[in-house]
């Protein structure tokens, strides 16, 4: 399930969230809000969300979970994990932390915070400041 864990978080208005985010709750926001935030903190794919949806019986397109996707990452609801090329996870720890990569089963899973040392951050281009700095760490099984 793209990295997801089975755990239960307490109960998350989507609606009060939304609305705090500054997004109108839709029928659809709502529905894929819930899935998303309602088992704490994981990783997602927009297909993997869509299945989800699916599943649970909610009308939606891959489209619309892209572009929702899209709409709670710019207002800080979630984060986006590119990995590699072709393959972007979100999620729904927005907290500073890095990620471990398993390119063997493609799961992402949090490294706390504290646990990476950047010691050197180059400096950023003229006008521009750095907005974040996300490390990726690819694992796979030693053979």
């Amino acid at each position: 399930m793209d990295g997801a864990k089975d755990v239960r978080a307490p109960h998350v208005d989507i609606r009060d969230l939304l609305k705090t985010a500054g997004l109108r709750p839709t029928r659809q926001r709502v529905a894929l809000g819930d899935l998303l935030f309602a088992r704490g903190h994981r990783h997602i794919s927009a297909e993997g969300l869509h299945e989800e949806a699916i599943t649970a019986r909610v009308p939606v397109s891959l489209a619309t979970v892209y572009n929702t996707l899209h709409q709670f990452t710019e207002v800080g609801l979630l984060r986006e994990i590119a990995v590699d090329g072709t393959k972007t996870y979100f999620d729904t720890n927005t907290d500073d932390h890095h990620h471990f990569f398993d390119e063997t089963n493609g799961e992402v899973t949090d490294i706390p915070g504290d646990a990476l040392n950047l010691s050197r951050i180059p400096e950023a281009p003229e006008g521009m400041e750095i907005a974040r700095v996300d490390v990726v760490v690819r694992i796979r099984p030693r053979p």
